[in-house]
């Protein structure tokens, strides 16, 4: 007979068993929940807790990309210098909603530390509408970390990305800069910052997280994550070295001749990518908010126009070449006046010079020579040819704003507007515009486009390389060739003497343009702008280059103030380049004082007003 000890002992083991069972079913259950989370956590949400660890820069979740950076190359070791990049920075930012003290005292406090004006801080405090604000950027670290000791709700300081441009003096207006718009994103202004910002900026991405009500993620909660994408950088095919002497140079130039401005545009005749382009005066893109005028922040060489004088005669004399209308050696009588309609052109020195060549008409600049060649082209030949030259368009360079130019006067009744757009009045262009027409001829008279990227590099490393694009065949090479022999015979002989440079034939020409009065009719008395565009060496070009001085004060002439700085830029540019010497250099000779202009000064405008 079994004992009830011994029935008890045997009926609570199979209880005992189920016991731990059901113990160990809930601890496997456990660990398999936690399994799971852990799965969730590190495999399927790894994404989201990455990007929260990265930090989101924002109270809303939104994920704020790198900003890519801009870079030149080096000419003879390849390395990348970057003139516009993205630095940390200590910044304050508020939640306005969130302030709870006073609010003045909370502003009072946030514009100590920071050194932001009251007033401007207290318009940005007040407004409850939004929900996260930068109000101090570039913040000192003690200064910061002491505001965020003081814990003033709705006050918080983080490190966020600042603009930084290490180079200075190298081109504000190229470049341009960034700055917040009104939804408090980073957006670039002018320059490559704005022209390529869609590749600089790369994609703003966000979180959201399911929060309890006291605004705390729930770990069961729903996760949506859409990913950044950083900027790509973008590289120029600016030179570092030539755009800094070009930039140096020029604002030289524009102080010594009391001058309103200075364009110089250094490129590179065979692809069309711009070596150099500056301007002065320029801004520095790390302290745009100085500037004394908004209209510094363009760019004069692609959004300025201007009647460029008879920098545009040889393009004129191109065009005769070409239609085989005319050679070098063709003559014609100059009787030192023309009259066409109403009116009554001129040379510029006022002069009837007696029979003449097509070299004499660049020589001696002219206009009754331009016009001999334009009525035999005729009018609709003419304009065709000055369309092919790329005027009256955009360039279609990677910057912006671009103006077009002005050639709708070539369209008008009557001979006059033909006659004086012939030595470049009554129309207009922009600087790039012509050096780009004279990359046509230092080419052998293909028009390249312009431009002045040379590679975009993606996050991921991937290379967009910009391929150099022929436009068209403007004239042929035999004419190109012609008309850039007659070209150094301005510099050897011509008013381009001070363009001159021992030991190499450079081929160019000067102008000495009217400017057009604003207000009215006719031009400005006594206000001109002076210019020389060529290039060397003139048989085998290595580059194109372009000088533009703004109502210099202390000379008239372009071959007292454009033509010297261009000489002398270029000068530099053989040596730097390594091009050899193509005859014996000797003592460059002291140019005459300047007796004539290298452009028109009595002919009439294309309103038809009278000299």
């Amino acid at each position: 007979m079994v004992s009830a000890r011994a029935y008890s002992r045997r009926s609570s083991e199979p209880s005992i068993k189920g016991r731990l069972i059901f113990v160990g079913g809930l601890l496997g259950l456990g660990m398999l929940a936690i399994v799971a989370r852990l799965f969730q956590l590190q495999v399927l949400e790894y994404d989201v807790y990455k990007v929260l660890a990265e930090g989101q820069h924002s109270s809303d979740s939104t994920l704020v990309p790198k900003r890519g950076s801009i870079l030149l190359r080096d000419r003879f070791d390849g390395t990348l210098h970057p003139v516009a990049k993205d630095r940390e920075v200590w910044q304050v930012f508020a939640i306005p909603r969130d302030i709870k003290a006073d609010l003045a005292s909370t502003t009072q406090m946030v514009a100590d530390f920071t050194n932001q004006p009251y007033d401007e801080l207290y318009k940005i405090l007040s407004v409850t509408t939004g929900t996260y604000k930068i109000v101090a950027k570039d913040v000192p670290m003690d200064q910061a970390q002491a505001l965020q000791a003081k814990r003033l709700p709705g006050i918080g300081v983080t490190k966020g990305p600042s603009r930084f441009y290490p180079e200075q003096g190298l081109g504000g207006q190229i470049f341009g800069f960034v700055s917040f718009n009104d939804k408090n994103v980073r957006e670039g202004r002018y320059g490559i910052e704005s022209s390529m910002n869609e590749d600089l900026a790369g994609k703003y991405g966000s979180i959201k997280l399911e929060t309890d009500a006291a605004g705390r993620p729930l770990s069961i909660g729903t996760t949506q994550l859409e990913q950044k994408k950083d900027g790509s950088d973008i590289v120029l095919t600016i030179d570092r070295t030539i755009q800094y002497e070009a930039c140096r140079r020029i604002a030289l130039a524009v102080q010594e001749f009391q001058a309103d401005g200075g364009t110089v545009i250094v490129l590179d005749p065979q692809t069309g990518a711009i070596w150099a382009m500056c301007s002065a005066p320029d801004y520095d893109p790390a302290n745009y908010g100085k500037i004394d005028s908004v209209s510094v922040l363009n760019n004069p060489s692609t959004l300025d126009e201007f009647e460029p004088g008879s920098i545009f005669k040889p393009l004129t004399i191109a065009a005769g070449l070409d239609a085989e209308l005319i050679n070098p050696r063709t003559t014609y009588e100059d009787k030192g006046e023309e009259k066409i309609d109403d009116f009554t052109i001129r040379n510029s020195d006022h002069l009837a010079h007696g029979v003449q060549t097509m070299t004499d008409v660049l020589r001696k600049s002219l206009n009754t020579g331009t016009i001999f060649v334009q009525r035999l082209l005729g009018k609709e030949r003419f304009n065709d040819y000055v369309k092919k030259f790329g005027l009256g368009v955009k360039t279609g360079i990677e910057l912006s704003p671009e103006g077009d130019g002005n050639i709708s006067p070539l369209e008008k009744k009557g001979q006059i507007y033909a006659a004086t757009g012939s030595y470049g009045q009554g129309i207009t262009a922009t600087p790039l515009q012509m050096a780009a027409a004279f990359q046509a001829l230092a080419n052998g008279g293909t028009l390249m486009r312009p431009h002045i990227v040379r590679e975009i590099i993606a996050p991921d490393g991937t290379r967009t390389v910009t391929v150099p694009s022929e436009i068209r065949q403007v004239v042929s090479a035999r004419a190109a060739r012609l008309v850039s022999g007659m070209m150094v015979t301005v510099v050897e002989e011509g008013h381009g003497k001070r363009a001159a440079v021992p030991g190499y034939y450079v081929a160019g020409k000067t102008g000495t343009a009217q400017i057009a009065n604003p207000n009215g009719p006719g031009y400005l008395p006594d206000a001109t702008i002076g210019s020389f565009a060529g290039y060397a060496p003139s048989d085998d070009p290595k580059f194109v280059m372009l000088v533009k001085i703004d109502r210099p004060r202390t000379v008239q002439y372009a071959e007292a103030s454009a033509a010297p700085v261009w000489g002398d830029l270029a000068a530099f540019l053989l040596r730097y380049l390594q091009v050899k010497p193509e005859r014996p250099i000797t003592e460059k000779p002291a140019p005459p004082l300047p007796v004539a202009p290298a452009a028109s000064t009595t002919a009439p405008s294309a309103t038809g007003t009278k000299p």
